[in-house]
């Protein structure tokens, strides 16, 4: 059983930085298959932020990301990371990682559900 974690939240001001992980909390399982990004707010869906594929070296991101958002992994210790710049208030959310050992469909990012294992969220609040 894969128990994710993530740390790195917190509150910064707009046009600022923050970088997410996402570790594998129980020491015995192995980070593999697909990692992805999300958030949500209350009284939306959650959204997909960004994700990637090793098997296929595909990575994904949201429109809304693209370009200030990265996705890195480090097989070696366990963990991935979202590094995510420009920071603006609409990235105000919940963000939480997941993983999935299936193939991805076309957009992984649309289909939250296909993941399996999730962590319990970090909050990224950013101010004007």
């Amino acid at each position: 059983q894969v128990q994710l974690e993530e740390s790195g939240g917190g509150s910064v001001e707009a046009g600022g930085s923050l970088r997410l992980s996402c570790t594998e909390a129980s020491g015995y399982a192995k980070i593999f298959g697909l990692m992805g990004w999300f958030r949500q707010v209350p009284g939306k869906e959650r959204e997909g932020v960004a994700a990637f594929f090793p098997a296929a070296s595909r990575t994904y991101y949201a429109d809304s990301v693209k370009g200030r958002f990265t996705l890195s992994v480090v097989n070696s210790k366990n963990v991935f990371y979202l590094e995510m710049n420009g920071l603006k208030p609409d990235d105000t959310a919940m963000y939480y990682c997941a993983t999935s050992a299936r193939w991805p469909p076309a957009n992984p990012l649309t289909r939250p559900g296909d993941f399996d294992y999730w962590g319990q969220g970090t909050q990224v609040t950013v101010s004007s």
